[in-house]
Protein backbone atom coordinates (compact mmCIF):
# COMPACT_ATOMS: atom_id res chain seq x y z
CA UNK A 1 0.00 0.00 0.00
CA UNK A 2 1.72 3.27 -1.12
CA UNK A 3 2.01 6.40 1.48
CA UNK A 4 -1.31 8.56 0.37
CA UNK A 5 -3.76 5.20 0.00
CA UNK A 6 -6.08 4.51 2.80
CA UNK A 7 -8.33 2.20 0.49
CA UNK A 8 -9.08 -2.26 0.27
CA UNK A 9 -7.31 -4.09 3.20
CA UNK A 10 -7.35 -2.60 6.73
CA UNK A 11 -4.01 -0.01 7.15
CA UNK A 12 -2.09 -1.51 10.31
CA UNK A 13 -0.14 0.91 11.93
CA UNK A 14 2.80 -0.80 14.19
CA UNK A 15 2.99 2.67 16.71
CA UNK A 16 6.52 1.96 17.85
CA UNK A 17 6.29 5.58 19.03
CA UNK A 18 9.08 6.42 21.73
CA UNK A 19 9.24 2.52 22.25
CA UNK A 20 13.25 2.86 20.69
CA UNK A 21 13.95 4.81 23.82
CA UNK A 22 15.76 7.39 21.96
CA UNK A 23 18.13 4.70 20.31
CA UNK A 24 18.28 4.34 16.37
CA UNK A 25 19.32 1.10 16.95
CA UNK A 26 16.24 0.12 18.79
CA UNK A 27 14.02 2.18 16.51
CA UNK A 28 15.41 -0.01 13.14
CA UNK A 29 15.13 -2.96 15.39
CA UNK A 30 11.30 -2.23 15.64
CA UNK A 31 10.61 -2.19 12.10
CA UNK A 32 12.36 -5.18 11.50
CA UNK A 33 9.88 -6.14 13.95
CA UNK A 34 7.05 -4.35 12.21
CA UNK A 35 7.96 -5.93 8.98
CA UNK A 36 8.13 -9.67 10.65
CA UNK A 37 4.41 -9.13 12.27
CA UNK A 38 2.95 -8.31 8.94
CA UNK A 39 2.15 -4.55 9.53
CA UNK A 40 1.80 -1.70 6.61
CA UNK A 41 3.45 1.05 8.45
CA UNK A 42 5.74 1.66 11.20
CA UNK A 43 5.15 5.01 13.22
CA UNK A 44 7.20 6.90 14.96
CA UNK A 45 7.25 10.53 16.99
CA UNK A 46 8.68 13.44 15.80
CA UNK A 47 8.85 16.41 18.43
CA UNK A 48 11.30 19.02 19.40
CA UNK A 49 11.11 18.59 23.08
CA UNK A 50 11.41 22.02 24.64
CA UNK A 51 8.48 22.68 21.83
CA UNK A 52 6.59 19.93 23.19
CA UNK A 53 6.28 20.84 27.28
CA UNK A 54 7.43 22.82 29.35
CA UNK A 55 9.27 22.53 33.06
CA UNK A 56 6.48 22.49 34.82
CA UNK A 57 4.47 19.98 33.29
CA UNK A 58 3.61 17.25 34.83
CA UNK A 59 3.81 13.57 33.72
CA UNK A 60 0.69 11.48 33.01
CA UNK A 61 -0.32 8.83 35.84
CA UNK A 62 1.06 5.81 33.50
CA UNK A 63 4.09 7.56 33.10
CA UNK A 64 4.83 8.55 36.46
CA UNK A 65 4.05 4.45 37.00
CA UNK A 66 6.43 3.05 34.30
CA UNK A 67 9.57 6.65 34.00
CA UNK A 68 11.44 7.48 37.31
CA UNK A 69 9.02 9.32 39.64
CA UNK A 70 11.38 12.58 40.24
CA UNK A 71 12.01 12.75 35.96
CA UNK A 72 9.78 15.68 34.53
CA UNK A 73 7.67 15.07 31.27
CA UNK A 74 10.11 17.32 29.75
CA UNK A 75 13.28 15.36 31.12
CA UNK A 76 11.53 12.22 30.14
CA UNK A 77 10.53 13.32 26.63
CA UNK A 78 14.10 14.71 26.07
CA UNK A 79 15.77 10.83 26.66
CA UNK A 80 13.06 9.88 23.96
CA UNK A 81 13.70 12.41 21.17
CA UNK A 82 15.65 10.98 18.04
CA UNK A 83 17.74 13.20 16.31
CA UNK A 84 16.75 14.66 12.55
CA UNK A 85 19.68 11.98 11.15
CA UNK A 86 18.53 9.10 12.74
CA UNK A 87 14.76 9.55 11.29
CA UNK A 88 16.26 9.82 8.08
CA UNK A 89 17.98 6.68 8.23
CA UNK A 90 14.72 4.78 9.96
CA UNK A 91 12.86 6.38 6.72
CA UNK A 92 15.72 4.84 4.14
CA UNK A 93 15.62 1.81 6.32
CA UNK A 94 11.94 1.96 5.78
CA UNK A 95 12.14 2.10 2.40
CA UNK A 96 14.28 -0.70 1.91
CA UNK A 97 11.81 -3.11 4.22
CA UNK A 98 9.32 -2.29 1.82
CA UNK A 99 7.01 -1.01 4.86
CA UNK A 100 5.29 2.40 4.97
CA UNK A 101 7.07 4.83 7.52
CA UNK A 102 5.10 7.25 8.95
CA UNK A 103 5.28 9.92 11.95
CA UNK A 104 3.39 12.56 14.07
CA UNK A 105 4.46 15.85 14.30
CA UNK A 106 3.96 17.41 17.81
CA UNK A 107 5.28 21.09 16.95
CA UNK A 108 5.36 23.38 14.05
CA UNK A 109 9.30 23.06 13.61
CA UNK A 110 9.03 19.24 13.79
CA UNK A 111 5.76 19.58 11.20
CA UNK A 112 8.16 21.55 8.75
CA UNK A 113 10.96 19.13 8.72
CA UNK A 114 7.99 16.24 8.16
CA UNK A 115 6.59 17.41 4.98
CA UNK A 116 9.97 19.23 3.98
CA UNK A 117 12.71 17.09 4.77
CA UNK A 118 11.48 13.63 5.07
CA UNK A 119 8.81 14.56 2.63
CA UNK A 120 6.30 12.47 3.52
CA UNK A 121 2.87 12.28 1.84
CA UNK A 122 0.95 10.88 4.86
CA UNK A 123 1.50 11.84 8.68
CA UNK A 124 -0.14 11.64 11.61
CA UNK A 125 -1.56 14.00 14.11
CA UNK A 126 -2.09 12.90 18.04
CA UNK A 127 -5.18 13.31 20.12
CA UNK A 128 -3.00 15.59 22.14
CA UNK A 129 -3.16 18.17 19.09
CA UNK A 130 -6.78 17.99 18.40
CA UNK A 131 -7.03 21.56 19.97
CA UNK A 132 -4.30 22.77 18.73
CA UNK A 133 -5.53 24.72 16.11
CA UNK A 134 -2.13 26.11 14.90
CA UNK A 135 -0.86 22.91 14.51
CA UNK A 136 -3.82 22.00 12.80
CA UNK A 137 -3.87 24.53 10.29
CA UNK A 138 -0.36 24.79 9.50
CA UNK A 139 -0.71 20.46 8.99
CA UNK A 140 -4.15 21.70 6.44
CA UNK A 141 -2.03 23.64 4.67
CA UNK A 142 0.89 21.11 4.09
CA UNK A 143 -1.84 19.90 1.73
CA UNK A 144 -0.92 16.00 2.59
CA UNK A 145 -3.09 12.95 4.22
CA UNK A 146 -3.68 13.26 7.54
CA UNK A 147 -4.28 10.79 9.92
CA UNK A 148 -6.17 12.11 12.91
CA UNK A 149 -6.23 10.59 16.09
CA UNK A 150 -9.49 12.19 18.50
CA UNK A 151 -8.73 10.90 22.17
CA UNK A 152 -10.00 12.69 24.65
CA UNK A 153 -12.67 14.59 22.45
CA UNK A 154 -16.32 15.00 21.67
CA UNK A 155 -18.21 15.13 18.20
CA UNK A 156 -17.98 19.15 18.68
CA UNK A 157 -14.04 19.17 19.40
CA UNK A 158 -14.12 16.93 16.70
CA UNK A 159 -15.75 19.10 14.08
CA UNK A 160 -13.51 22.22 14.87
CA UNK A 161 -10.28 20.73 14.64
CA UNK A 162 -11.51 19.37 11.01
CA UNK A 163 -13.06 23.07 10.04
CA UNK A 164 -9.25 24.34 10.75
CA UNK A 165 -7.81 21.53 8.25
CA UNK A 166 -10.28 22.35 5.93
CA UNK A 167 -9.70 25.63 5.68
CA UNK A 168 -5.83 24.97 5.76
CA UNK A 169 -6.79 22.43 3.10
CA UNK A 170 -8.71 25.07 0.91
CA UNK A 171 -5.62 27.30 1.10
CA UNK A 172 -8.05 30.05 2.01
CA UNK A 173 -6.37 33.59 1.52
CA UNK A 174 -9.32 35.30 4.35
CA UNK A 175 -8.09 36.01 7.79
CA UNK A 176 -8.20 32.41 9.82
CA UNK A 177 -10.79 32.86 12.52
CA UNK A 178 -13.60 30.53 14.44
CA UNK A 179 -16.13 31.48 11.87
CA UNK A 180 -14.15 31.25 9.09
CA UNK A 181 -13.31 27.52 9.88
CA UNK A 182 -17.49 26.52 10.74
CA UNK A 183 -17.98 27.81 7.07
CA UNK A 184 -15.25 25.78 5.47
CA UNK A 185 -16.69 22.73 7.65
CA UNK A 186 -19.75 23.60 5.82
CA UNK A 187 -18.35 24.44 2.41
CA UNK A 188 -18.59 21.34 -0.46
CA UNK A 189 -15.34 22.36 -1.28
CA UNK A 190 -14.77 21.87 2.42
CA UNK A 191 -15.82 18.60 2.51
CA UNK A 192 -14.45 17.31 -0.81
CA UNK A 193 -10.75 18.29 0.94
CA UNK A 194 -11.43 16.82 4.06
CA UNK A 195 -12.87 13.46 2.38
CA UNK A 196 -9.92 13.53 -0.04
CA UNK A 197 -6.79 13.97 2.71
CA UNK A 198 -8.18 12.77 6.71
CA UNK A 199 -8.85 9.71 8.31
CA UNK A 200 -10.29 9.63 11.88
CA UNK A 201 -9.18 7.55 14.58
CA UNK A 202 -11.04 6.71 17.22
CA UNK A 203 -9.25 6.38 20.34
CA UNK A 204 -9.40 6.51 24.08
CA UNK A 205 -5.97 7.68 25.78
CA UNK A 206 -5.80 5.39 28.32
CA UNK A 207 -2.60 3.56 29.00
CA UNK A 208 -3.75 0.48 28.95
CA UNK A 209 -7.25 1.28 28.44
CA UNK A 210 -10.04 -1.07 30.11
CA UNK A 211 -12.52 -2.40 27.68
CA UNK A 212 -15.62 -0.32 29.54
CA UNK A 213 -13.84 2.46 28.11
CA UNK A 214 -13.21 1.94 24.60
CA UNK A 215 -16.88 2.65 22.88
CA UNK A 216 -16.31 1.07 19.37
CA UNK A 217 -19.44 2.33 18.59
CA UNK A 218 -17.74 5.77 18.54
CA UNK A 219 -17.10 5.05 14.86
CA UNK A 220 -20.22 5.02 13.86
CA UNK A 221 -20.89 8.57 15.56
CA UNK A 222 -17.92 10.19 13.71
CA UNK A 223 -18.30 8.07 10.14
CA UNK A 224 -22.08 9.40 10.01
CA UNK A 225 -21.11 12.86 11.39
CA UNK A 226 -18.36 13.44 9.00
CA UNK A 227 -18.43 11.17 6.12
CA UNK A 228 -14.75 10.54 6.65
CA UNK A 229 -12.90 7.07 6.61
CA UNK A 230 -12.19 5.71 10.77
CA UNK A 231 -9.81 3.54 11.99
CA UNK A 232 -9.03 3.17 15.66
CA UNK A 233 -5.71 3.95 17.62
CA UNK A 234 -5.89 1.27 20.24
CA UNK A 235 -4.62 0.88 24.01
CA UNK A 236 -6.45 -1.98 25.09
CA UNK A 237 -4.17 -5.28 26.19
CA UNK A 238 -4.62 -8.04 23.76
CA UNK A 239 -5.86 -8.20 19.96
CA UNK A 240 -9.57 -8.47 20.43
CA UNK A 241 -10.40 -4.86 20.38
CA UNK A 242 -8.59 -4.47 17.50
CA UNK A 243 -9.71 -7.01 15.56
CA UNK A 244 -13.91 -6.37 16.08
CA UNK A 245 -12.95 -2.96 15.26
CA UNK A 246 -12.23 -4.49 11.89
CA UNK A 247 -15.31 -6.40 11.66
CA UNK A 248 -17.20 -2.81 12.59
CA UNK A 249 -15.80 -1.35 10.00
CA UNK A 250 -12.44 0.36 11.16
CA UNK A 251 -10.39 1.15 7.94
CA UNK A 252 -7.18 1.73 9.60
CA UNK A 253 -5.31 0.29 13.62
CA UNK A 254 -3.05 1.57 15.10
CA UNK A 255 -1.33 -0.67 17.62
CA UNK A 256 1.67 0.48 19.60
CA UNK A 257 4.81 -2.18 19.52
CA UNK A 258 7.50 -2.94 21.54
CA UNK A 259 10.66 -5.14 21.60
CA UNK A 260 9.45 -6.65 25.11
CA UNK A 261 7.06 -5.58 27.78
CA UNK A 262 9.63 -4.81 30.54
CA UNK A 263 12.26 -2.25 28.83
CA UNK A 264 12.09 0.81 30.81
CA UNK A 265 10.00 3.80 29.21
CA UNK A 266 6.31 5.09 29.28
CA UNK A 267 4.68 2.72 26.82
CA UNK A 268 6.26 -0.57 26.33
CA UNK A 269 3.19 -1.82 28.92
CA UNK A 270 0.56 -0.62 27.14
CA UNK A 271 2.20 -2.23 23.73
CA UNK A 272 1.75 -5.76 22.01
CA UNK A 273 5.08 -7.56 21.69
CA UNK A 274 6.49 -9.11 18.16
CA UNK A 275 4.62 -12.55 17.93
CA UNK A 276 0.85 -10.77 19.36
CA UNK A 277 1.43 -8.11 16.89
CA UNK A 278 1.88 -10.78 14.27
CA UNK A 279 -1.23 -12.18 15.73
CA UNK A 280 -3.01 -9.28 15.49
CA UNK A 281 -2.12 -9.03 11.58
CA UNK A 282 -2.99 -12.44 11.17
CA UNK A 283 -6.38 -12.24 12.80
CA UNK A 284 -7.30 -8.86 11.01
CA UNK A 285 -6.53 -10.63 7.59
CA UNK A 286 -9.06 -13.57 8.51
CA UNK A 287 -11.26 -11.05 9.54
CA UNK A 288 -11.15 -9.21 6.66
CA UNK A 289 -11.82 -12.14 4.18
CA UNK A 290 -14.32 -13.42 6.07
CA UNK A 291 -16.31 -10.04 6.11
CA UNK A 292 -17.38 -11.24 2.14
CA UNK A 293 -18.65 -8.68 -0.18
CA UNK A 294 -22.15 -8.48 1.37
CA UNK A 295 -25.64 -10.12 0.21
CA UNK A 296 -26.44 -13.19 0.80
CA UNK A 297 -25.74 -16.38 -1.84
CA UNK A 298 -24.18 -19.45 -1.44
CA UNK A 299 -20.72 -19.58 -1.65
CA UNK A 300 -18.39 -22.35 -3.67
CA UNK A 301 -17.02 -24.07 -0.70
CA UNK A 302 -21.19 -24.79 0.62
CA UNK A 303 -22.07 -24.93 -2.46
CA UNK A 304 -20.86 -29.14 -2.89
CA UNK A 305 -22.59 -29.71 0.05
CA UNK A 306 -25.98 -28.87 -0.60
CA UNK A 307 -26.84 -32.52 -2.05
CA UNK A 308 -25.67 -34.01 1.57
CA UNK A 309 -26.92 -31.96 3.88
CA UNK A 310 -30.52 -30.86 2.53
CA UNK A 311 -33.30 -33.24 2.33
CA UNK A 312 -35.53 -34.36 -0.68
CA UNK A 313 -39.41 -35.56 -0.35
CA UNK A 314 -39.65 -39.52 0.24
CA UNK A 315 -42.53 -42.07 0.67
CA UNK A 316 -43.31 -42.30 4.48
CA UNK A 317 -45.98 -44.85 3.88
CA UNK A 318 -46.50 -47.35 1.06
CA UNK A 319 -48.21 -45.06 -2.02
CA UNK A 320 -50.48 -47.00 -4.70
CA UNK A 321 -50.23 -45.55 -8.23
CA UNK A 322 -52.97 -43.12 -8.79
CA UNK A 323 -53.53 -42.59 -5.20
CA UNK A 324 -54.11 -39.01 -4.55
CA UNK A 325 -51.00 -37.60 -2.14
CA UNK A 326 -51.81 -36.53 1.16
CA UNK A 327 -49.16 -34.80 3.74
CA UNK A 328 -49.15 -38.08 5.53
CA UNK A 329 -47.70 -39.99 2.24
CA UNK A 330 -43.94 -37.76 2.53
CA UNK A 331 -41.03 -37.62 4.87
CA UNK A 332 -38.12 -35.12 4.24
CA UNK A 333 -34.79 -37.05 4.18
CA UNK A 334 -31.47 -36.78 2.95
CA UNK A 335 -29.99 -36.25 0.58
CA UNK A 336 -31.21 -33.14 -1.42
CA UNK A 337 -31.18 -34.40 -5.39
CA UNK A 338 -34.95 -34.91 -5.43
CA UNK A 339 -37.85 -32.58 -4.68
CA UNK A 340 -37.95 -30.16 -2.35
CA UNK A 341 -39.78 -30.26 0.47
CA UNK A 342 -40.81 -26.74 0.38
CA UNK A 343 -43.36 -28.52 -3.05
CA UNK A 344 -44.73 -30.50 -0.85
CA UNK A 345 -47.47 -28.78 -0.78
CA UNK A 346 -47.89 -28.68 -4.74
CA UNK A 347 -47.94 -32.13 -4.72
CA UNK A 348 -51.01 -32.64 -2.15
CA UNK A 349 -54.28 -33.18 -4.07
CA UNK A 350 -52.12 -34.79 -7.32
CA UNK A 351 -52.11 -38.71 -8.71
CA UNK A 352 -49.10 -40.57 -7.81
CA UNK A 353 -47.09 -41.45 -11.14
CA UNK A 354 -46.32 -44.68 -9.63
CA UNK A 355 -46.13 -46.65 -6.54
CA UNK A 356 -43.97 -46.32 -3.78
CA UNK A 357 -42.51 -48.48 -0.79
CA UNK A 358 -41.99 -46.66 2.24
CA UNK A 359 -38.25 -44.89 2.05
CA UNK A 360 -38.44 -44.68 -1.83
CA UNK A 361 -37.81 -41.27 -3.13
CA UNK A 362 -40.46 -39.16 -4.61
CA UNK A 363 -40.79 -38.63 -8.72
CA UNK A 364 -42.57 -36.23 -10.51
CA UNK A 365 -42.79 -35.16 -14.21
CA UNK A 366 -42.14 -31.44 -15.00
CA UNK A 367 -45.77 -30.98 -15.19
CA UNK A 368 -46.65 -31.87 -11.35
CA UNK A 369 -44.45 -29.35 -10.32
CA UNK A 370 -45.95 -26.67 -11.31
Amino acid sequence: MGQSRLSGKTFIIAEAGVNHNGSLEQALRLVDAAVRAGADAVKIQTFQAEQLASPSAPKAAYQSRTTPAEESQLEMIRRLQLSDEAQLEIQSYCREQKIVFLTTPMDPDSLNFVTDTLDLEMFKLGSGDLTNGPLLLKAGQAARKIILSTGMSNLEEVAQALGVLAFGLMQSTVVPGKEEFDKALRSEAGKWALRNHVTLLHCTTAYPTPFHDVNLRAMDAMSAAFNLPVGLSDHTPGISVAVGAVARGAKVIEKHLTLDHKLPGPDHRASLEPDAFHEMVKAIREVEQALGEGGKTPTPSELVNVEAARKSLFAARPIAKGKHYQEEDFIALRPGTGISPMDMWQLIGQKAEKSYQVGEMIQVTGSQRK
